[in-house]
């Protein structure tokens, strides 16, 4: 029983982080495009911190890659 618990939580937490990874692309890509914005704050910084999400989006999932594989 235990080790169909722990795949089942393990199905769960791979589900819950893809799902902050595309939500965090596509805020990023929305910031970067100007779809979203925030109020007072200048364009090009909104895209520049767009840019920043996505690499650092792209960066963790490399990490947790790298950390899986040793």
């Amino acid at each position: 029983m235990a080790s169909k618990r722990g795949t089942f939580t393990t199905i769960i937490n791979l589900a819950l982080w893809l799902t902050g990874v595309l939500v965090s692309l596509a805020v990023g890509f929305g910031m970067i495009d100007g779809i979203l914005s925030v109020r007072w704050i200048p364009t090009t910084i909104i895209a520049i911190a767009g840019w920043v999400v996505v690499v650092l989006t792209l960066v963790s999932v490399l990490l947790a890659i790298i950390s899986q594989i040793k």
